[in-house]
């Protein structure tokens, strides 16, 4: 079974079924081996790499944009610019990382211009096919949060004003298409709905956390993304590899994410173990690869563009990719909505 393609939105653009992380570039895996990964993916079929200017993580003042400066270097030595489908993203606020443009990072127009061109430098290329807002800039629910508790965003830039840098660096060719990341219901409508009253850019894709952990995209944003065409770009598709059963029983395999970096607990927690022993039982239940079963389950929803893996290990890679074959049956797919109904969202 070949790799997949979908469109990207209502672009004409066609993207993987699986699209390449790098998030752990410059941090956990070197140079050399991140170009492995690129080359290996490309040539099975991936042609979707997906970075930001915050990489690697976690992010430090020392790493920062290292991530987008190890996959220009990989453009320059293989020429293979034309042969991707190239995504980055511009921060946030950041007044929790201090080394991105002194902590006043905002989705004004001085930042996003800023912020791409940076990127296009670090990248070595003319222009980005897909350039994503990380996460927003208001109060609202991201990166784990429950919740919601509503106060003035008397200082929140504007989304109008975020789409109109945006349209500036579409008009200017420097981006193609515009996606959103960490977004609600709520931004994602709002977006559409400036784009459509104000002639500018429409919004062609949602990168949020989506998961055997974490199926809360299901509940306001899957409607949306299937009625409006802004597929999802599922990231933390393994929940930190949690769902590979690796940390199952209270295991630290050396060099591994939560080994390193005990402070990601987003997916971690006794609801959230349970969870994972179920779902690994399953597994092993229909003689399945957990890893690739958590990242079938993902690509068969009809909301999801493209799942985002990444891996640490050529051997991960390999089998993270191997997953686009997996077709998972109807009995198993009920097995698993029992476990989701049993423990339902334990990691937001």
């Amino acid at each position: 079974m070949s790799m997949p393609y979908h469109n990207l939105g209502r672009t004409d653009l066609q993207v993987s079924a699986i699209c390449l992380g790098t998030m752990t570039w410059g941090e956990q895996n070197s140079a050399a081996e991140a170009e492995a990964q690129m080359d290996y993916a490309l040539e099975s079929g991936v042609n979707f790499f997906d970075t930001a200017e915050l990489y690697a993580i976690p992010p430090a003042a020392e790493t920062y944009g290292r991530t987008e400066e190890i996959i220009g270097a990989w453009l320059r030595k293989t020429g293979r610019r034309n042969d991707i489908v190239l995504a980055s993203k511009v921060c946030g606020p950041t007044g929790w990382c201090p080394h991105i443009r002194s902590g006043k990072a905002r989705l004004d127009r001085k930042n996003i211009i800023a912020a791409c061109e940076g990127s296009l430098k670090r990248l070595g290329t003319d222009y980005l096919d897909l350039y994503q807002t990380h996460w927003p800039d208001r109060n609202t629910n991201y990166f784990g949060k429950r919740g919601y508790l509503h106060a003035a965003d008397d200082d929140a830039i504007a989304i109008e004003e975020t789409l109109s840098a945006l349209h500036e660096l579409v008009t200017a060719g420097k981006v193609r298409h515009i996606g959103i990341s960490n977004e609600t219901p709520w931004g994602l409508m709002r977006h559409l709905q400036l784009a459509d009253a104000l002639t500018l850019p429409r919004v062609a894709s949602i990168q949020n956390p989506y998961s055997l952990l974490n199926r809360s995209f299901e509940v306001g944003l899957a409607e949306i993304a299937c009625r409006e065409d802004v597929g999802l770009l599922a990231y933390s598709p393994l929940a930190f590899g949690v769902l590979s059963g690796k940390y199952i029983n209270g295991q630290k395999p050396p060099s591994a994410r939560l080994t390193l970096f005990g402070h990601y607990t987003r997916y971690s927690g006794e609801l959230a173990d349970q969870a994972t022993a179920a779902y690994i039982a399953i597994a092993e239940k229909y003689a399945l690869n957990p890893a690739q079963m958590a990242l079938a389950f993902i690509r068969q929803q009809p909301f999801v563009t493209s799942t985002i893996i990444g891996a640490t290990t050529m051997t991960q890679l390999i089998d993270n990719l191997a997953s686009h074959t997996l077709e998972l049956d109807q009995q198993c797919l009920s097995d698993l909505q029992q476990v989701q109904a049993r423990y339902p969202n334990p990691c937001p």
